[in-house]
Parts: C-alpha cells; structure tokens; sequence
C-alpha cells in the first residue's frame, strides 16, 4: 500500500555531511507520519527524526543540531541532513510511515548503509 526507497547512504569521514532521501509511492495520503530510523549490529533500532503530516518535528537527543529531517509540498519526498557525522552514528538507515487506524501500521524502506569512520 505504501511503498517506501532509501538512497544517499554511503562512507565519510568524521565531521562530515551526508543527506539521505526517501521517495513514498503508493497510498501516500494515508500516512499520518514519516521518519528515519537507524539500526547498528546487535543494537535495537532507534527512531532518529520524524514529522507528521502537519508538519510536526521531532529529534532524537543524540541529532539534535546536527540533523535536519524535511519533506517536499507534496509530501513523496523526504531527507535527512546529517552533519558533524560522528563514528557512533554508523548504523543502517530506514525510512518509515506510519498510518494510525484502529492499530498502526507500518511501511519500511530497504534500508541504506551509513559508515562513519576514519
């Protein structure tokens, strides 16, 4: 129903700048939220940013300042900003929605690989 794909990821240096997009296809006027979520080898996955369909942010306190989540007008689109990259930041990267029903339902994207090393 929502189809969900991650690109951008990729290997830099600490103090670095990448920006990952992820482009919604399919019932997109159905989905309340989306976010970015980061997962890291034998760690849970952690939600990093997010922003509902009106336009609310939220961070997670390990990014505030150092990333920017945003969407286009039509909300197919969205990207994460990530500067002043650190090595704890090396994780695989996840595009999310959320659609709120009687449960919530959720559509991922494949994931994209951040590595964040010297």
């Amino acid at each position: 129903q929502v189809q969900l794909v991650e690109s951008g990821g990729g290997l830099v240096q600490p103090g670095g700048s990448l920006r990952l997009s992820c482009v919604a296809s399919g019932s997109i006027l159905s989905i309340n939220v989306m976010g970015w979520y980061r997962q890291a080898p034998g760690k849970q996955r952690d939600l990093v940013a997010s922003i509902t369909r009106g336009g609310i942010i939220n961070y997670a306190d390990s990014v505030k300042g150092r990333f920017t989540i945003s969407r286009d007008n039509a909300k197919t689109t969205m990207w994460l900003q990530m500067n002043s990259l650190k090595p704890e930041d090396t994780a695989v990267y996840y595009c999310n929605a959320k659609k709120f029903t009687t449960v919530t339902i959720d559509a991922w994207g494949q994931g994209t690989q951040v590595t964040v090393s010297s």
